[in-house]
């Protein structure tokens, strides 16, 4: 072992530092050299931050009295620092968000290829070589630290210009300062070869742990270490291996002249391989395939043996399943998808040669995935086990039923005869039969189980039907069951093939339209009760070549389910900062707002914030013009990372609007909480608020509201001057609707202000 012993000299202002001495010898792992390194390191790192948070409880003490040995002190502190392998540093957080590294010794060259004085007054060149994935949790661990004055521990990434990336474990004490500022006294390491040696470690540790069984020998053929396959292959236990020969698993069965060929095959090429009989334990004589490799030292000197096997009788065994697992499913011992559709094939060729009907029945079991979530998936495959016993209870000589994966299984009756209802009929009676048996309890083991299924039903005939056409309607219908309440059957309906096909038609011009730039941008006014302009919200139209205008209401859920209101949500908001930028030159209009629409897939996106605040600087956009409207659906998901990111838009100037407040996720619990500018009053409220005073309430209660927390209350779909008057009553004095102006392109804008395209 390497002992290393620390000694710091005592310095007369730092009483806590003085005598101060540790050694490794305790912690070193002699047969492991990198862990030795490294842990020494953490050792003197310890004592190090004991060392500087001492230093820091009297940094008062020093100020004061500031005398030539003291100074003297700190010099050689900082002499002793600067020869750590390793970064000694103080890292400072001042009460205004900004931070630096007031010290940091010579360590922080080699660990993060920085000087000292690269960070010594602003720490963003540190930050700056946190790898992306790694800067919130650092900065989540700094911020916890200082909130509960705890050591910080953190290890990360750091990425350099050139690419490299290393890891870095990092510890310090927190002291809080009189000004509001937090300092940490504290020690880095790099621990990249630590973590690679681990690594080693554990995929080496893994291979040998492999489900061949595996045996080492030394020199002289004693075996000194087995891992656990050649336990579980031939029965010996490692204690009962370990110290004897391979001849232990001899089995009788082969001469002398056989293992003098194995030993010349060793000597000559290193290796050895082939199939063997051998002797379990219990004394079975089973077949296996041996390797055996030769190892040796730099010398050439054989030191070991190295030698794995498997068991051949089982691989011939699975084997000799391969054509019926190739078939059939194993859990359920029910064909198999492939299987299946061959069978599913020669019914249509048969079908159209007789000219006769048959059925085909897609069907899945409602609420499985409660079942492996609640009981477990063992209690999941029982249940599959029975639903495949039942089903086969129920289907007539000639079916075919099949488990296609996971809960999903389907029937194939053939030869329903030639008239198409009777044929539907007789699929029925099979069908009903088959969700009735589903509905009876299940027993699986100490549980009772009260399950049903959903069906969907297709004829097909002798004509030109394919698998995958008929497939697809089957499963259509399977759809249509469960939005009826699940546990029933359904039948294919050809309306519901033709919204599928109309809904694929519009995903395909959706696509188009984005890529041939088919969307323009339309304006609404928003006027304060003077009738003056004060804002615009912009909404996007799909000018399509042969549909015409379209509007929103007709893709933008297809948009989002598809993932293609990002680059549509992009480019709104470029026309939308473009436009800005332009009124932000003309007196006229510098003081106009624009409001856009926000997804909430685009919201949630890792990259909004980063994308927003991108465009806006391409763009030139003043910040403080531009109002995102959010919805509350918004909100339902993940409220912690909304507020988030909503606060570094903020930060930046960005305003924010509620749109549709009170139809969807309503709650004041986050309503005070959320860095809002504006409450939008939703139309559906205000139609009816002059003839329904339940209506009339909200809209009183909401402008109340919005009043109370400082926001300003603008009122959407204002279409007659009744409406208006009311609003103004109610203290709401910003409006937008059709009776002043509908969304319109620019120039539409003419009687309001002079025009100017970004375009």
């Amino acid at each position: 072992g390497v002992e290393r012993t620390f000694h710091f000299r005592k310095l007369p202002s730092y009483p806590m530092i003085s005598a101060v001495g540790m050694t490794t010898r305790h912690i070193l792992a002699p047969h492991l050299e990198t862990r030795s390194r490294v842990l020494g390191e953490a050792a003197v790192g310890t004592a190090l931050l004991l060392a500087l948070a001492a230093t820091a409880s009297a940094n008062a003490l020093a100020e004061r009295r500031r005398t030539a040995e003291q100074r003297k002190a700190l010099v050689q502190l900082q002499t002793f620092t600067n020869r750590v392998p390793g970064l000694v540093y103080e890292y400072l957080q001042r009460p205004n968000g900004s931070a630096a590294f007031p010290f940091a010794s010579e360590g922080i060259r080699d660990i993060l290829r920085l000087s000292a004085t690269d960070v010594a007054d602003d720490a963003a060149a540190f930050f700056a070589l946190i790898h992306p994935d790694d800067v919130s949790a650092v900065r989540s661990s700094l911020q916890s630290s200082a909130l509960a004055m705890t050591p910080w521990e953190c290890e990360y990434r750091v990425r350099f210009a050139d690419g490299t990336v290393r890891w870095i474990a990092a510890k310090a004490i927190p002291q809080r300062v009189d000004d509001g500022s937090t300092r940490w006294h504290g020690f880095m390491s790099d621990t990249t070869e630590q973590r690679q040696a681990a690594e080693s470690l554990r995929i080496a540790a893994t291979a040998f742990e492999s489900e061949e069984g595996v045996f080492i020998t030394d020199a002289q053929g004693i075996i000194i270490r087995v891992n656990q396959a050649f336990s579980r292959i031939t029965g010996y236990p490692a204690e009962e291996a370990l110290g004897k020969t391979p001849g232990l698993l001899k089995s009788g069965r082969h001469d002398a002249a056989f293992y003098a060929v194995m030993r010349a095959s060793i000597e000559q090429g290193g290796a050895w391989q082939g199939e063997i009989w051998n002797r379990r334990k219990n004394g079975e004589v089973f077949p296996e395939w041996l390797n055996i490799t030769a190892v040796k030292d730099e010398s050439g000197t054989v030191t070991h043996y190295v030698s794995s096997l498997s068991d051949i009788t089982r691989r011939k065994q699975a084997e000799a399943q391969i054509q019926n697992l190739a078939f059939y499913d194993p859990l359920t011992s029910l064909p198999n998808r492939r299987l299946f559709i061959d069978r599913l094939k020669q019914a249509l060729a048969s079908a159209a040669r007789h000219h006769r009907y048959g059925a085909l029945l897609f069907m899945d079991l409602d609420h499985f995935k409660n079942l492996n979530d609640t009981h477990g998936h063992a209690r999941g495959d029982m249940l599959l086990q029975r639903v495949a016993e039942r089903l086969n209870l129920c289907r007539r000589e000639g079916d075919t039923v099949a488990r296609l994966g996971g809960d999903e299984f389907v029937a194939m009756l053939p030869d329903l005869g030639s008239d198409a209802s009777e044929a539907a009929s007789g699929a029925e009676v099979v069908a009903t039969k088959m969700i009735e048996t589903l509905r009876q309890p299940f027993e699986l083991g100490d549980l009772v189980h009260h399950g049903s299924a959903s069906m969907g039903v297709t004829l097909f005939s002798f004509l030109d039907d394919s698998v995958d056409e008929l497939l697809k309607r089957a499963e259509l219908a399977l759809y249509q069951a469960k939005d009826n309440g699940r546990n029933t059957l359904r039948f294919f309906d050809p309306e519901m093939q033709a919204a599928m096909v109309e809904r694929a038609q519009l995903e395909a011009d959706l696509r188009a339209g984005l890529n041939e730039h088919q969307f323009v941008i339309y304006y609404q006014p928003q006027v304060n009760q003077s009738g003056h302009l004060v804002g615009v919200e912009a909404l996007v139209r799909w000018q399509h070549p042969t549909r015409g205008l379209v509007l929103p209401v007709t893709y933008i859920h297809l948009a989002e389910e598809t993932g293609l209101i990002m680059p549509l949500g992009r480019w709104v908001l470029a026309q939308a900062c473009a436009q800005l930028k332009l009124w932000s030159l003309d007196p006229a209009t510098a003081e106009l707002s624009l409001a856009v629409n926000v997804s909430a897939v685009q919201f949630h996106s890792d990259t909004f914030v980063q994308d927003t605040l991108a465009t806006l600087a391409e763009s030139g956009a003043p910040p403080s013009r531009l109002k995102l409207e959010l919805t509350e659906s918004l909100m339902v998901k993940d409220m912690e990372s909304v507020i988030e990111k909503m606060q570094l838009l903020k930060a930046r100037g960005v305003g924010f609007s509620l749109d549709d407040f009170g139809t969807g996720y309503s709650s004041l619990s986050y309503l005070k909480r959320l860095p809002l500018d504006q409450l939008k009053i939703d139309q559906s409220f205000l139609h009816e608020a002059l003839s329904n005073p339940k209506d009339a309430a909200i809209v009183r209660a909401t402008v109340a509201l919005g009043k109370s927390l400082g926001l300003m209350v603008i009122a959407e779909g204002v279409e007659t001057r009744a409406q208006r008057d009311f609003l103004e009553s109610e203290g709401c004095l910003h409006y937008q609707g059709f009776y002043f102006g509908h969304p319109t392109p620019l120039a539409g804008l003419g009687r309001f202000l002079v025009v100017q395209d970004p375009a």
